[in-house]
Parts: structure tokens; sequence; C-alpha cells
């Protein structure tokens, strides 16, 4: 419970960023992130730059701050795209079977051999650039683990004894699903959610930094890093280090949900 805690307030955290710094930056409060122009490259932090500046003269508090609205947008939307896909095709494979659950599962099975970096590289290069190309080729990435853990659940329940009174009945299949699968086969969905979400992080992260993620104008983590990298072994660490930490804050608060969502389902399994 605890560890649920810990990470719910690490994404309290960057969700109070990813809000403020938009309002921050329309007052004028913050620097655009983009306007570096006047100030001096490769500043180290201090009172003007609290993190330096980068090649060119942005800063990197300010890009490190919106880089985190960006990511949870882009997460946020791809393991939702996953989830309202993967869940329901794994019912219908599951529920149904024949030829229809052999076919998704060829193409499924297909999909998860892939390395989930190479896929999703592949997507992102089809697709081009953009925040919702990188959420769709994210997206493509994760359905499959959704609807594998989905069909593998329904096919175990669809046995049960009130589901075949339910057929005997006479209910139609997308009923059968509503009221007596779909509750049933969702258990194990926060927690994969939770750790997708996590993954994502580190894949967005992994085509920024390969230059396939999102345009170059939006503060992104990975594409910091990547114009970090040279300048890393004169001595540079700020424009490096600070979009390397949020990334892994935001990784560990939502790997801390998803093992206290699991932990809490443990336990209430084995007391059942």
């Amino acid at each position: 419970m605890r560890m649920a805690r810990f990470g719910c307030f690490l994404i309290f955290i960057y969700l109070s960023v990813a809000v403020i710094t938009p309002i921050l930056l329309s007052t004028g409060l913050l620097p655009d992130p983009e306007m570096g122009l006047d100030s001096p490259i490769y500043s180290p932090p201090s009172f003007a730059h609290w993190c330096g500046t980068d090649r060119l003269g942005r800063d990197v508090c300010v890009r490190t701050m919106e880089g985190s609205g960006v990511a949870l947008q882009v997460v946020s939307l791809a393991v939702s795209l996953a989830v309202l896909l993967g869940v329901p095709l794994g019912m219908l494979s599951g529920y149904l079977g024949g030829y229809f659950d052999r076919a998704l599962v060829l193409l499924m099975e297909t999909l998860y051999t892939v390395p989930v970096l190479l896929l999703s590289v592949v997507m992102a290069f089809l697709l081009g650039r953009g925040i919702l190309n990188a959420a769709v080729a994210l997206c493509v990435v994760y359905v499959p683990q959704y609807f594998r853990v989905v069909r593998n659940q329904t096919t175990q329940v669809k046995s049960e004894l009130y589901i075949e009174a339910a057929k005997s009945m006479g209910a139609p299949f997308l009923w059968i699903i509503r009221k007596h699968l779909f509750k049933n086969v969702l258990n194990s969905v926060p927690v994969l959610l939770t750790l997708n979400a996590a993954d994502a992080v580190l894949v967005l992260g992994g085509l920024g930094f390969l230059g396939l993620g999102l345009p170059e104008s939006v503060p992104e983590w990975g594409s910091d890093l990547n114009m970090a990298l040279t300048a890393l072994p004169t001595g540079i660490w700020w424009t490096a280090i600070y979009p390397g930490v949020a990334m892994f804050g935001l990784v560990l608060g939502f790997s801390f949900i998803g093992e206290g969502i699991e932990l809490i389902t443990n336990t209430k399994t084995s007391i059942k």
C-alpha cells in the first residue's frame, strides 16, 4: 500500500508540473523553452537558469518541466488506445473462437514477438513525427499484451456454469460479455496499464533519442538527452542529468503504482 501511495505522490507531482508550466509560460514567469538566443550557451546552473542552458541557450529547467506534460500526454493517450483496442478484441476472440480467434491470435503473436523498441521505431518511421503519431506508434506495441491477457482469462471464464446457463437461455453474446465477462477478466488490466505506462515513458524517450518521436520544437526528454550526448564528455553534465532524472522519476512512479496494485490484488486473492 505504501508503494502505491508513493507512486501516486510522484505522479501527482508530475501532473502538477504539467498543469502549472503552461500557466507560468503564458504569464511570462518562465522563459519560452524555445527562445534561447539571448542566453549564453552551456551556462551552468545559476540563479538566472536553475538547471543551466543547453547548446542553443535554452533553459534546461523549463524544457524539463514542459517535457513532463508532453510525456504524460503521449503516454496516457497511448495506453488508453491500447486498452480500448486490446481488451474488446481479447474478449471477442476468446469468447467466439474459431477462425476469427485464430486470425487475431496469429496477428497479435506476430506483433508480440517483435521487440518493443524496434516495433515502435518502425511505426514512428511510417507515421511520422507528432504527438498523436507517437501515441499510435506506442499503442500498437501494447495492444497485443492486453489482447493476450484478456483472451486467456476469457477462455477460462466462458466455461463457467453461469455462462453456460446464460447461453442456454438464449442471451446474446454481447450481453453475456458486458454482463458477465467484462468485470471478471479485467483484474490484471490496471497492473498491466501502469507497467505499460512506465515502459512507454522509456520507449518514448528512446524514440526521441533516435530523432523519431516528436518534432524538434516540442520539448521532449529523449531528444534533449540526444543533444546532451556530445557535450557530456566535456563536463557539461546539466543538459543530461535533469531530463534523465525526470524520466527516471516518472517511470518509478508508474512502476510503484503497478507493483502496489499487484500486491493489493494478490493479498485480496489469498484472503479469499
